[in-house]
């Protein structure tokens, strides 16, 4: 019988795992903006990832993002990947 170990799975932290932002995966981050209606400014995925009560990490990422409006979840994954 194997032994089970506390690991990340395919070695990407989620996000309640992610110590820090450097740990952050994409998936892991965007799973605490579901539900997000569009366009939404910077404050707004803020307070709705507050809401669902995401991690210091995902809020440290979010603070980092441009003072702008993300017309889609795309744009936000786009915004992720340049503050990473």
């Amino acid at each position: 019988m194997a032994e089970e170990r506390p690991s990340v799975k395919g070695g990407m932290a989620s996000a309640a795992q992610a110590a820090s932002v450097e740990e952050l995966s994409a998936s892991a981050f965007q799973k605490y903006l579901g539900g997000m209606d569009y366009p939404a400014g910077k404050q707004d995925l803020i307070s709705h990832a507050r809401g669902k009560n995401a991690p210091d990490a995902v809020i440290q990422v979010l603070e980092m993002f441009q003072d702008k409006s993300f017309n889609s979840a795309a744009e936000v994954s786009q915004e992720f990947g340049r503050v990473k």
